[in-house]
């Protein structure tokens, strides 16, 4: 056997040496770059090669790299992502021995060399490819080519002969490739839709969503609070689990050990008598109401987020058809939830490793589970504590679901170590929460956006920004007022082209537990109505900041992100271009709710393509002024009161040919 000769290696992107797939969305154009070389100097072909994963088709579609940079052996190619799918992906290498041979032979009869052996070496290589040809016209002229060869006398006569473009072309097509060398494994790339990369998330507990506060809202009375979180620029409507919920051990409020006859109970304390995650609370309505909820959505151009929480309360059914598959205790008994010295008397977790294959059962579940929701229109899951189960259970659940479901969105609730985040996000979660929500300083913030937006983990890791959730009100938003709410606002929704926040946000809601991230009176365990018109409140603003990411296309984008000179440490300076930087923003915040601040930043006007005596306009869209300048600074000044952050685009006034390069700041 023929020892393969090529070394193929440092393929970018890549994750993990290829054992997990690269994220892109649909629409965009993969890119992908190598070193491939062999010894000697004999003419190298690179060949990137691609298919859809699961199409059942064994062919794949080929395209030629280029050689980018000689010195340093390094390939380029591209391709189109035109599907929602998962695609496989390879690099081939050969020798062209054909322009190899060609190539040395007309250095030899340039140096006056006597060229006739290499000639008639010529001709059999030529000879050579005619019996792997298909198509009878070629056959001929390929005939006529050695018949016209053997007929001139004139070594440059045959050569200008042999380096007939479409000889070489048809050569390059049918002749042996005795020394093809295949990159192994494959390499992957998931092409998500674009939802999975641009998004608004608004989260919000259904059964809150009425005007009486001695029962639960029902699906048909949420339908009414739809047109509002339109209005606000939402597009993805996101409920905590609405399924039935366990009335033993049931926490009453504040998560007191003690319920009343009419408490709700925590909906993360899934099953009763009446069902369990196939099932839909009673409180809430019918499997049908919550069909017409998602209609309702649909016709809104909102989708439904529908949190996977795998909790059982000890109500649930699975307690007694399976009980193989919960932790039990030396005594038989089942084990409830812990996270000590915390205890979830009515959560009984599930044993992801049962003994005795009693796992694969439950693995299946799971998936059946899912498909149930999908299979009622929900395609986009958030999942609750992914990072307690194991990590080949998610590998194989979300890669078995999109084979057959591949616009499925899976966002991974983990606040937990950075490299099981990043795990989960490797084997397929399509977006992650973050740790944004604890991250208020400057420089913090700058190295934290850094690693996520520009490191290689921009290559499978989405990070969604959640300025609260219903178990974090972070200490900024108890304690910074207004001003720290709209700040981390513009902050969640500018840094990520993907956030969210939770219901009550746009109220300035801040009532804690004292000493404790966490609501008082939280509705996780209580009814709750709301006055959605309260003072204070900031929704016009989300409505104005989320119609600016709508008209402003280098927003919907996640790693276009850089930072910037600001020469204050209280003011953060960033910006967004997108790929052909027609749009440019740049934003400007006061990290300080407290305090008025002013500084000097420094527009990038040579990675924008702008000449320092070019005059650009900055537009604040946030309070429509408009400012023509020149140079690169500019001065600010942030009143947290009035406006903690401005919003700027930058339009050009002139336009000269020069190469943007902001992503190569």
């Amino acid at each position: 056997m023929l020892n393969k000769p090529f070394v193929i290696k440092d393929i970018v992107p890549c994750v993990d040496g290829g054992r997990y797939p690269i994220k892109r969305e649909v629409g965009d154009v993969l890119t992908i770059r190598a070193t491939v070389f062999r010894d000697g100097h004999d003419i190298t072909r690179a060949v990137l090669k691609y298919k859809e994963k699961y199409s059942g088709d064994t062919s794949w579609e080929c395209v030629d790299m280029v050689s980018v940079n000689h010195g340093l052996d390094l390939w380029e190619g591209s391709f189109a992502l035109e599907k929602n799918t998962r695609y496989l992906y390879t690099i081939e290498a050969y020798t062209d021995v054909f322009s190899s041979w060609l190539k040395d032979t007309m250095k030899k009869f340039e140096a006056g060399q006597d060229v006739k052996s290499e000639l008639a070496e010529g001709v059999i290589l030529i000879d050579s490819v005619i019996g792997h040809i298909t198509s009878e016209e070629e056959k001929r002229y390929f005939a006529d080519v050695v018949e016209m060869v053997k007929k001139k006398k004139m070594a440059g006569d045959k050569l200008r002969i042999m380096s007939d473009p479409l000889l070489m072309d048809i050569i390059k097509r049918y002749a042996v490739r005795a020394d093809l060398t295949v990159y192994e494994p494959y390499l992957e790339a998931i092409a998500d839709r674009e939802r999975a990369r641009y998004a608004a998330w608004y989260e919000f507990f259904p059964r809150s969503a009425g005007k009486d506060p001695s029962r639960s809202a029902t699906f048909k009375e949420c339908q009414d609070r739809l047109p509002a979180i339109k209005e606000m620029g939402f597009d993805v409507v996101y409920l905590p689990p609405i399924h039935p919920i366990g009335k033993t051990k049931r926490k009453g409020p504040n998560n007191s050990l003690t319920a009343g006859p009419d408490d709700p109970g925590s909906p993360y304390a899934i099953g009763n008598a009446g069902g369990g995650h196939m099932a839909v609370e009673p409180g809430l309505g019918t499997i049908e109401d919550f069909g017409e909820f998602e209609k309702a959505c649909r016709a809104l151009d909102m989708e439904i987020a529908l949190d996977f929480a795998i909790n059982c309360s000890p109500d649930h059914p699975y307690v007694k058809e399976h009980p193989e598959w919960f932790f039990k205790r030396p005594d038989g008994s089942i084990k409830y939830a812990e996270n000590p010295p915390k205890k979830y008397e009515d959560i009984y977790p599930l044993n992801f490793y049962a003994p005795d294959g009693a796992w694969k059962a439950l693995w299946e579940e799971m998936r059946l589970i899912l498909t149930f929701w999908i299979e009622k229109g929900v395609r986009i899951f958030r999942v609750d504590n992914p990072h307690t189960k194991p990590i080949p259970f998610w590998d194989w659940l979300i890669s078995e679901l999109q084979r057959q479901y591949p616009d499925v969105i899976f966002l991974a609730e983990a606040f937990t170590r950075p490299p099981v985040m990043r795990a989960l996000a490797a084997v397929g979660f399509t977006q992650s929460y973050t740790y944004f929500t604890w991250r208020n300083f400057k420089g913090e913030i700058i190295d934290y956006f850094t690693e996520l937006t520009q490191s290689e983990a921009k290559e499978y890791m989405r990070g969604n920004l959640f300025a609260n959730t219903p178990d974090i009100l972070p200490q900024i938003l108890q304690i910074g007022g207004r001003a720290a709410f709209k700040m981390r606002f513009v902050l969640a929704a500018t840094l990520s082209s993907v956030y969210g926040i939770y219901s009550g946000y746009e109220l300035c809601e801040a009532n804690a537990i004292e000493g404790k991230e966490e609501y008082l009176n939280s509705e996780k365990y209580e009814f709750k109505v709301w006055d959605w018109d309260r003072p204070n409140n900031i929704t016009d603003f989300i409505i104005l900041i989320n119609r600016i990411r709508r008209e402003n296309p280098a927003l919907h984008h996640y790693k276009n992100l850089r930072f910037f000179r600001a020469d204050n440490e209280n003011i953060l300076f960033y910006g967004k271009a997108s790929s052909d930087g027609k749009n440019i923003i740049l934003v400007v915040a006061n990290l300080d709710p407290f305090q008025t601040h002013n500084s000097m930043v420094y527009i990038p006007l040579q990675s924008l393509g702008i000449g320092h005596d070019e005059t650009y306009e900055l537009q604040n869209l946030i309070n429509g002024e408009r400012l023509l300048c020149k140079g690169e600074e500019f001065f600010v000044t942030l009143n947290p009161d009035w406006e903690p952050a401005f919003v700027f685009r930058l339009d050009r006034w002139t336009h000269k040919e020069e190469k943007f390069d902001y992503f190569a700041m």
